[in-house]
């Protein structure tokens, strides 16, 4: 009977959960609450396993591991209630901002696995990447299928922004997948470039304030002042010698 319900972690786990019901005394209820849990947790497991790979997550990356010890720029507490995934059951969008190496990416897997556990859907991207799809399927006439399809995950993580600049058309594109977004769909964007360079990596200073004024009408910034974490760990090791700071003129010694 419970293969045909397909209660399959009650059936695999029937006889340990019914002998752990009656080392602890437990009543029909309990005992059938017990059983219900193990069912709920492992289909919990298996649906967090599946997101997490149609995510596609470059790395695993988790808050746990983040070093904010390394970046004390960064306010721990900010980044927990982040972590409760409330901007994302607005549909609110995430800047995380900083220079090259500072844990951007990290963090913003990380807030991905934890939209995921809270059973939102979600999907990670490059920037490059992005605009790839956006401009083949424009060239293609497959644009309103593209933009269909990037519009259906709750949280769409658009990783590395700025790094290149865009082309005036693909800007355009994106234009068009953030309106369609807009207070429907959360997104997180990772960029080393503060909002007022958008203009030039868009190629298009109109089309990159109506895009911000989308994007920052409901928002949430998290920005990184560190230093790079591959750079702090080659200076360690000798490969790259500390830049010395100069003196300030008619400062003391």
């Amino acid at each position: 009977m419970l293969t045909r319900l397909k209660l399959t972690a009650m059936r695999d786990r029937l006889d340990g959960l019914l002998d752990e019901a009656a080392r602890c005394d437990l009543s029909l209820r309990e005992t059938l609450a017990l059983l219900c849990g193990a069912e709920v947790a492992h289909r919990d497991e298996r649906r967090i396993q599946m997101d997490t790979a149609i995510a596609k997550f470059p790395h695993q990356r988790t808050l746990e591991a983040f070093d904010f010890a390394a970046q004390p720029s960064l306010d721990p507490k900010q980044v927990r209630d982040l972590a409760a995934c409330r901007w994302v059951a607005n549909g609110d969008a995430l800047l995380i901002q900083g220079p090259p190496g500072v844990g951007k990416s990290h963090l913003a897997i990380a807030l991905g696995r934890e939209a995921i556990r809270h059973g939102y859907s979600v999907l990670f991207t490059s920037a490059t990447a992005l605009v790839t799809t956006l401009v083949k399927g424009h060239s293609e006439g497959k644009l309103e299928q593209r933009l269909s399809q990037l519009s259906k995950p709750r949280l769409l993580i658009l990783d590395e922004f700025g790094y290149l600049p865009f082309e005036p058309a693909a800007a355009h594109l994106l234009f068009q997948l953030i309106s369609r977004r807009y207070e429907r769909g959360s997104i997180l964007i990772t960029s080393n470039r503060v909002v007022s360079d958008w203009g030039t990596v868009l190629g298009d200073h109109v089309v990159a304030t109506a895009i911000l004024d989308r994007l920052l009408h409901h928002s949430h910034v998290l920005t990184i002042r560190g230093d790079s974490y591959r750079l702090r760990e080659k200076r360690r090791s000798g490969l790259i010698k500390a830049t010395p700071v100069p003196a300030q003129a008619g400062a003391s010694e």
